[in-house]
């Protein structure tokens, strides 16, 4: 733990289907698919490389069905108990609404004049029936004042970019279009980020 606000280890959930296909999933409980399975096992194998004693570490996830089994593959990978974590329903991705399970290709085509609303400001942008990942930010920003120790934390690519602007600073115009990748760790220490 470095001085102040303990270190977060973020991980992404595995890739699913939807993501192959690039569809919106947010708030859909979509399962992992194989790649993804592999993805949350390499995972594990960078976490207990990047940390000594990575047993010592608090684990907390998002409660979709993606984060609990990327969970729960990367703790057995480190030969841990893989149920011995945490949920936090803050976590949970933020919502596309009513453009849930289409790709952004169909988005743009039903409704052209929406997306490029969202394309002007997609840090503020809600989406109909949505959330905006400034709302995102909101939701999750008491997170890191819940932290007492340094967290192993599984969530998803929106709930990492409203990190990455509330705890280090990130623009929020480079928060919302940044890439959050499957199978690696985004190491958060105080204001800085880097991907392990």
């Amino acid at each position: 733990m470095t001085a102040g606000r303990p270190t977060i280890y973020f991980i992404r959930h595995g890739e699913t289907d939807w993501n192959v296909e690039g569809r919106l999933q947010g708030q859909r409980d979509i399962p992992l698919n194989d790649v993804g399975r592999v993805q949350a096992e390499e995972a594990g194998r960078r976490l207990q490389a990047l940390v000594p004693r990575a047993e010592d570490l608090d684990y907390v996830a998002s409660p979709m069905l993606r984060t609990r089994e990327t969970m729960e593959r990367m703790r057995a990978a480190m030969g841990l108990y893989p149920d011995y974590y945490r949920l936090d329903e803050r976590l949970i991705e933020l919502t596309f609404g009513a453009w849930e399970g289409l790709t952004w290709k169909e988005v743009r085509q039903r409704e052209p004049q929406l997306a490029a609303l969202r394309e002007r400001d997609k840090w503020n942008y809600v989406p109909p029936g949505g959330e905006s990942y400034a709302m995102l930010a909101e939701r999750v920003r008491p997170i890191l004042d819940d932290l007492t120790r340094d967290t192993a934390l599984v969530a998803h690519g929106g709930v990492a970019r409203a990190f990455l602007a509330v705890a280090c600073g990130v623009s929020t115009r480079h928060a919302a279009s940044i890439d959050i990748w499957q199978g690696k760790i985004l190491v958060i220490q105080g204001r800085s980020h880097r991907w392990a």
